[in-house]
C-alpha cells in the first residue's frame, strides 16, 4: 500500500492507495456507492454496489463496522423486503459461493477495498477510547491482526463492555441494526435499549441485561436496566400477548431470555457485599423480577430472596444470613459434608448411633434451600409429563368422536336418501323391501346415537369412564 502525500484541506489524513485505488477517507455513518469502497460491474456490467461505515474506528485508522449492500438488480432477484446488507467479509463470501459459485474470490474483493479509512478529526474523537496492548504483548500482536482491533465506543464510555470484551466476542458478527444504533452516540454495548443511558458494570452488571439470541447467524447484543424493562413490562411475568413468565423480551429482536439464571447470579453476588442497602437494593429488583411467576423454579428462587430480606430488616448479620446454618441440622458438634450431617465422635456417640430414629433424623438433607428446589423440579417433571399425558388422551376422544359424528352423518344422508326413493316408488314388491331397509337403516342411527353417548362420558375423564366403554369404543385397555 503506498501513501498519497497529496495535502488535504479538510482535515483528513493523507490518501491511500490500495490496488490502484485512491482511499479517501471519510466521516462516520457515511454512505457511497462504487469504487473505492464497494465493486462495480460486478458480477454484471452496470451492476454497482453500495456501502456504508458506521462510528466505531479500530487503532488502525479504519472503521470497524462497514457494511456492503447488493446491487438493485441482485435486490429484485432475491426479491427480499428490505435492502440486504452485508456486515463482514464472510457473510458476503458465503453469498458469493450460494449464488455465484464459479466466481473467483480472491478477484472479486481485490476488486475493491474492504477497509474504509476514517478522516482525522473522527480519529481524534476517540483516540482516548483506543485499546493499547501491553507492551509484553505488542510484538506479537499486529495491529492488522482482524483479531486484535482498538475499538471506541459511540457513547464516549470509558467503561464499555465493547473495550474489553470484543477479544473474545470477535467470533460473533453482532445483527445488523438500522435503529437504535444508527442512533449518535448510541452504543448497544453500554447504552439501555429502551432509555439510552448507560449501564452500570458495578457489582456485576446485576442491574442490567443482554439479549444473547442469534439472529440469522447473528448476535442481538442489546442490552436494558431491568428498572427500565420492568416498568416497561418487558421484564418478569407479563400477561396478555407478550406473555412473560420471568423473562426479558428483547425489543430489537422480540427473542425472550429467561431472568432465572440472572437473579440466581445476583443472589450469589450480594454474598460478597458489605453495604446491607445495596444488597437490599439488589435484592428488591429479584423480587420485582420474579413476583407472579408461575415457575416453580422462581417462585422457588423469590421465597430464598424474600426470607434474606426479611433477615436484613431484622438486623441479623450478613454472615449469619449467608451461612449454612448447621445447627438446624446438627444436635451434637456435627460438621457438614456432601449435604448430610457427621458428627464426631463423643461420649454418647454409641448411644446416639444405636438410636435408629436418631439416625434418620441426622441423615437428612440440612441444605433445606436446595431440597425445596429439587421438589420444585420433581413436581415441574411430574406436571408436565400429566399435561402430556392429557393431551394424548384428548387427541384421542377429538379423532374417535369426530369419526363417530362422521359415521352419524352419512347414516342420516343415507336415511334421506332412502326416504326420497321410497316417495317416488309405487306400491309393490321393490317399495316394502325399500321400506324394510329404511326401518333397518333407523334402528343403525338409534344404536350408533346411543354409542356416541356412552364415548361422550369421556368428559368426566378417562379415569372416570367405564373401562368397556375405553375399550370397545377407544382402543385401550385399562389395567386394573
Amino acid at each position: 500500500m503506498e501513501l498519497d502525500n497529496t495535502k488535504e484541506t479538510n482535515g483528513s489524513t493523507p490518501r491511500k492507495r490500495e490496488n490502484g485505488l485512491h482511499l479517501r477517507p471519510v466521516s462516520p455513518e457515511a454512505s457511497g456507492v462504487g469504487l473505492p469502497y464497494a465493486p462495480v460491474d460486478w458480477p454484471s456490467k452496470g451492476d454497482v454496489w453500495t456501502w456504508k461505515v458506521g462510528r466505531r474506528v479500530a487503532i488502525t485508522g479504519h472503521f470497524l463496522d462497514r457494511y456492503l449492500y447488493l446491487p438493485k438488480r441482485l435486490h429484485k432477484l432475491d426479491n427480499i423486503g428490505k435492502k440486504r446488507a452485508f456486515a463482514s467479509k464472510l457473510s458476503v463470501e458465503r453469498y458469493i459461493r450460494v449464488a455465484f459459485p464459479d466466481a473467483d474470490i480472491n478477484a472479486f474483493f481485490a476488486s475493491f477495498s474492504w477497509k474504509i479509512p476514517a478522516k482525522k478529526h473522527s480519529l481524534t474523537n476517540v483516540a482516548r477510547a483506543f485499546i493499547v496492548a501491553p507492551s509484553e504483548e505488542r510484538d506479537e500482536v499486529s495491529v492488522d491482526d482482524p483479531q486484535f482491533d482498538g475499538l471506541a465506543c459511540k457513547a464516549g464510555n470509558k467503561k464499555c463492555n465493547s473495550l474489553f470484551s470484543e477479544a473474545e466476542s470477535c467470533s460473533l458478527v453482532p445483527l445488523l441494526c438500522d435503529l437504535c444504533c444508527s442512533e449518535p452516540r448510541f452504543c448497544r454495548d453500554c447504552c439501555c435499549i429502551l432509555c439510552s443511558k448507560t449501564i452500570d458494570l458495578k457489582y456485576g452488571g446485576y442491574s442490567y441485561i443482554r439479549c444473547e439470541a442469534m439472529v440469522e447467524g447473528c448476535i442481538c447484543g442489546h442490552v436494558a436496566h431491568l428498572n427500565c424493562a420492568l416498568r416497561s413490562y418487558m421484564a418478569g411475568t407479563v400477561g396478555g400477548s407478550i406473555q412473560l413468565d420471568a423473562e426479558y423480551y428483547c425489543r430489537r429482536c422480540d427473542a425472550k431470555t429467561s431472568l432465572v439464571p440472572h437473579v440466581t447470579t445476583l443472589l450469589k453476588t450480594c454474598e460478597s457485599i458489605d453495604s446491607r442497602d445495596e444488597i437490599e437494593k439488589i435484592l428488591n429488583i429479584g423480587v420485582c423480577t420474579l413476583r407472579g411467576s408461575q415457575r416453580n423454579d422462581a417462585r422457588g428462587l423469590l421465597n430464598r430472596i424474600e426470607s434474606t430480606i426479611t433477615e436484613l430488616k431484622r438486623g441479623t448479620s450478613l454472615e449469619d444470613i449467608w451461612k449454612v446454618k448447621e445447627s438446624d441440622s446438627a444436635i451434637s458438634t456435627g460438621v457438614l459434608h456432601n449435604g448430610n450431617v457427621e458428627l464426631e465422635p463423643t461420649n454418647h456417640q454409641d448411644s446416639i448411633c444405636s438410636n435408629p430414629c436418631m439416625v434418620s433424623v441426622l441423615s437428612i438433607s440440612s441444605d433445606y434451600h436446595s431440597e425445596c428446589l429439587k421438589l420444585d423440579y420433581e413436581i415441574d417433571q411430574v406436571l408436565q409429563a400429566l399435561r402430556k399425558a392429557q393431551e394424548s388422551e384428548y387427541k384421542i376422544a377429538e379423532e374417535r368422536l369426530f369419526a363417530q359424528k362422521n359415521y352419524l352423518r352419512n347414516l342420516y344422508q343415507q336415511l334421506d336418501k332412502e326416504r326420497s326413493e321410497l316417495t317416488h316408488r309405487a306400491a309393490g314388491t321393490d317399495a316394502d323391501a325399500l321400506l324394510n331397509a329404511i326401518l333397518n337403516r333407523v334402528d343403525q342411527v338409534r344404536q350408533e346415537v346411543m354409542k356416541l353417548k356412552e364415548m361422550e362420558e369421556v368428559a368426566n375423564g378417562f379415569g372416570r369412564t367405564p373401562k368397556g366403554t375405553l375399550k370397545e369404543h377407544f382402543g385401550l385397555e385399562i389395567e386394573d
